[in-house]
């Protein structure tokens, strides 16, 4: 095991905030000296199916504890999922049942150790505890908390003051997520920022059942592909880790230069001094780098040979990719207009979206730029349509 020094210095690469720092050092010591490794807490909601990169800052955090020695203690959150995590929510969150919860967590789990170690994981589904709690041990926990307090919060701060309603089930929550760090004993307890109370209110309720505080080890919230806010599949802005590689670097590529560092920082193993030599260089090369490094994370280095290849030669060369899907065209779609055709072959959601497309130029038949969206184009077999930068299409036409 590593010098408390060595591991603090690994630890807090990329890190947002420790809450409090004096104590972690005082939990590592004392780890070194008896041999006993820290379990640090990481709690997931399966409220979706997939995992993407902003979830994965947290989750690779995670695994340089595994890799310092200490135990992950992976929390399934089964029961808080069906309560519905109220952090950032304008309105109160819909009711999963268990059942779609425990399917989608089949999925989160397959996706998580892609990044943790499955032999060094404890993983627990948290309605094995909170599913025994009696009336008397809620009475307890929520004892521990005034309204006042939780009225704290921003987002509940918020609705509060705007009258918009506030369940009551959802102050359970914070305590539930609490009371997971009291039955695993967390030591440590990871998050992203928008955490930080849920996690704080786990210090408070280990100290009322006796406990050690655990420590609060809260990650910045990654800036998606909008450059504007969190990294969230509700806004769209997100990149799966389990994408396709050419999808996943095109992706990457499309973030604006400034968030650049950020990502290097949380979603790469890039060293902070050569980050900066990258960033130093022009920025296409550099963002190229960046999404390098992300897809071989996920896939390996091999795909992202191909991925940055296949980026180089249809974006920057302007060549056709490797792989283009093949798209079926009736012979009664021949007499439309090239938008009608567009949104009959389902290249584009409706006639709206392919007019401005055509508008903008972003519509191209053999290499040839479509300039007016009432055209009928005499389209063959083996014709290439190009709708947009990265959306091609073979086209066959039947009979």
């Amino acid at each position: 095991m590593l010098s408390v020094d060595e591991q603090i210095r690994t630890l807090k690469r990329g890190v947002a905030e420790i809450v409090p720092e004096d104590e972690l050092r005082q939990k590592l010591e004392r780890s070194v000296q008896t041999g006993k490794p820290l379990r640090v807490k990481l709690g997931i909601d399966p409220t979706a199916s997939d995992i993407h990169l902003g979830f994965a800052v947290v989750l690779r955090k995670l695994r340089q504890w595994q890799d310092l020695g200490h135990t992950a203690v992976l929390i399934i959150g089964d029961r808080t999922a069906t309560i519905g995590d109220p952090t950032g929510r304008s309105e109160t969150r819909p009711q999963l049942s268990l059942e779609e919860v425990r399917r989608n967590a089949e999925t989160y789990t397959e996706q998580i150790f892609r990044i943790l170690d499955p032999n060094r994981t404890e993983v627990r589904y948290n309605s094995e505890w909170l599913d025994k709690l009696t009336l008397s041990d809620l009475v307890f926990i929520a004892s521990q908390m005034t309204v006042a307090r939780m009225l704290e919060r921003e987002d509940f701060s918020q609705r509060f003051e705007s009258e918009q309603p506030i369940a009551l089930h959802e102050f359970l929550y914070p305590l539930m997520q609490a009371y997971d760090s009291v039955a695993i004993q967390a030591d440590v307890e990871m998050g992203g920022l928008d955490q930080k109370f849920n996690i704080l209110t786990g210090r408070d309720l280990q100290r009322a059942y006796g406990q050690e505080p655990q420590i609060a080890f809260l990650m910045p919230l990654l800036i998606g592909l909008d450059g504007v806010r969190k990294m969230s599949k509700s806004f769209g802005n997100y990149i799966g880790i389990a994408e396709p590689p050419k999808e996943m670097f095109g992706k990457v590529m499309r973030i604006p230069d400034e968030l650049m560092r950020q990502w290097f920082i949380l979603c790469t193993d890039v060293s902070e001094s050569e980050v900066d030599e990258i960033l130093a260089g022009h920025p296409m090369e550099a963002k190229k780098r960046l999404a390098w490094e992300i897809v071989k994370l996920y896939h390996g280095e091999e795909e992202a040979n191909k991925a940055k290849a296949e980026f180089e030669r249809v974006f920057q060369q302007r060549e056709l990719p490797t792989e283009i899907p093949t798209v079926e065209v009736e012979p009664e779609l021949l007499q439309m207009t090239i938008a009608d055709l567009l949104v009959a072959l389902e290249l584009v959601a409706s006639k709206n979206e392919a007019k401005r497309l055509i508008n903008e130029g972003a519509v191209e038949l053999n290499g040839k730029r479509i300039s007016d969206w009432r055209e009928v184009i005499a389209v063959r077999t083996g014709d290439i349509l190009r709708i947009g930068k990265r959306k091609f299409a073979k086209l066959v036409v039947r009979g």
